[in-house]
């Protein structure tokens, strides 16, 4: 169907069926807000990167009743780890500091695609959306009162879309911000990440590991996430190798057997390997268009806050977004919501995955001593043990942001 600014029904059009597209989705349903999702994709996206769910979206998930579903299907983790790779555990960090802080004193490990199937269920079960795959955005105009996209199919066919206005959550590769024509400021982190999921329980070798292990080594760090089926495992590579190269099964095996030797070959399930950015666009809003998650900010895994911080500006955005459609107030309130969530995307996402990425990779004896050490006193101290927890759960962040007004 082909909606024209006279015939077409109110609605807000989102561009992109992940984790944030389809939060803000669910949100705008909530509200009684029509909306209509578009995807490019014929199916649900099924990105295998982001896993961790920290307290504060575990919260805000809550309204939509998935989280105890997400919980029966994930892994809970109270407890985090910084390690050195010769040396064993730094500090364990303790979630249960947060019991009276949020509803859910844990991270969660669970494939963010568990998410979006159930959140699929509930927009599908609704009168007010219409979820539509196999189509892409590619340009926008706007004016006072609509905004119009011009929307691709598989089959090459055009269609015009108008709605009152559009949510960008389309990806790192935003078509839609780049039409907008809104700068992506920040850099390429120089090394390649290479991602490997292992059915080798890596608690065999190691009792004393957590769920989520931070590896911090002069020559190599790593990462390794547990999920309910699989370990994670992450480690920077040299980004003149090819990926033929990187993903090349005798060198992975002989990494993972440098991480954690064993008499018998790994199996690997699946691997990939991509660059990771460092962005912030220069403005959420535009007019009647609003980005969010990766079209608005990238950065690197190191903290599990990429989707976390999507999940927090769709969850903003569309509280805000409400009170326009209802009259409540004018359009300038979503210059709170640029304001809000891009100093939580400066001051936390990107300063906190800025200095996990270099704690890690630190070569510096004495500096990597001084960080050791100032992680051994932060978990001994009870109320600097906390507002660690407040920081790297962002819950903090949070706070920070609504105090803006």
């Amino acid at each position: 169907m082909t909606h024209s600014k006279d015939a077409r029904s109110r609605r807000v059009i989102v561009v992109g069926a992940g984790p944030v597209g389809l939060v803000a989705a669910c949100s705008l349903i909530e509200e009684g807000i029509p909306v209509t999702i578009i995807e490019k994709t014929p199916d649900l996206p099924e990105d295998l990167r982001a896993s961790t769910f920290h307290p504060p979206t575990l919260d805000m998930l809550d309204r939509f009743g998935v989280t105890e579903g997400l919980i029966a299907r994930g892994l809970v983790c109270p407890h985090w780890q910084f390690r050195d790779r010769e040396e064993g555990v730094v500090a364990t960090y303790d979630l249960g500091m947060l019991k009276d802080d949020t509803n859910h004193p844990y991270r969660l490990q669970c494939e963010q695609w568990k998410l979006t199937e159930a959140l699929r269920d509930l927009l599908e079960a609704s009168d007010l959306a219409e979820l539509l795959y196999n189509r892409r955005a590619t340009a926008i105009t706007q004016d006072d009162t609509s905004v119009t996209l011009t929307v691709e199919h598989d089959n090459g066919s055009i269609e015009m879309m108008t709605a009152d206005y559009v949510i960008a959550a389309d990806g790192a590769h935003s078509a839609l911000r780049k039409a907008l024509e809104i700068p992506f400021e920040g850099m390429t982190i120089p090394e390649i990440f290479l991602s490997m999921s292992t059915t080798f329980d890596f608690v065999e070798a190691m009792p004393d590991l957590a769920p989520i292990a931070y590896l911090t080594d002069p020559k190599e760090w790593a990462v390794m996430l547990r999920t309910p089926s699989l370990w994670r495992v992450l480690l920077p590579t040299d980004p003149e190798m090819t990926e033929a190269q990187i993903k090349d099964p005798a060198l992975m095996e002989a990494r993972l057997q440098a991480l954690c030797p064993k008499d018998t070959p790994y199996e690997v399930v699946h691997a990939t390997a991509y660059r990771v950015h460092q962005r912030v666009a220069q403005t959420y809003v535009k007019g009647r268009a609003f980005l969010a998650g990766d079209s608005a900010h990238l950065n690197n895994p190191l903290g599990g806050m990429g989707m976390n911080g999507g999940v927090h500006d769709a969850v903003n955005l569309v509280d805000k977004l409400a009170r326009v459609w209802r009259g409540e107030a004018s359009l300038d309130l979503l210059d709170l919501y640029d304001q809000q969530r891009r100093k939580a995307c400066i001051d936390t996402v990107q300063s906190q995955s800025i200095r996990n990425r270099r704690m890690m990779a630190e070569t510096d004896p004495e500096a990597r001593a001084a960080y050791h050490d100032d992680m051994r006193a932060v978990v001994a101290d009870p109320v600097r043990h906390r507002q660690f927890m407040l920081q790297s759960s962002m819950i903090q962040s949070l706070r920070d942001s609504e105090a803006l007004v």
